[in-house]
């Protein structure tokens, strides 16, 4: 199951690279394509750190 959630977790943010491939809209002063990647970069890294937190909390009820 971790593994499943690591895999969804890195699809969009690979995948959709190509879709929005532009430069012109800024946000934050930088390009939309930086700043999407820097946004599924710390998207993935706190969805990532909230399943790890879920999934060890559910592995040390079942050894209880």
């Amino acid at each position: 199951m971790k593994k499943l959630i690591i895999l969804l977790s890195i699809i969009p943010a690979i995948g959709s690279l190509t879709v929005i491939n532009r430069v012109e809209p800024y946000i934050l002063g930088l390009p939309f394509i930086v700043f999407w990647s820097a946004s599924w970069l710390i998207l993935t890294s706190i969805c990532l750190y909230i399943s790890c937190i879920l999934y060890d909390r559910k592995e040390r009820e079942e050894n209880l």
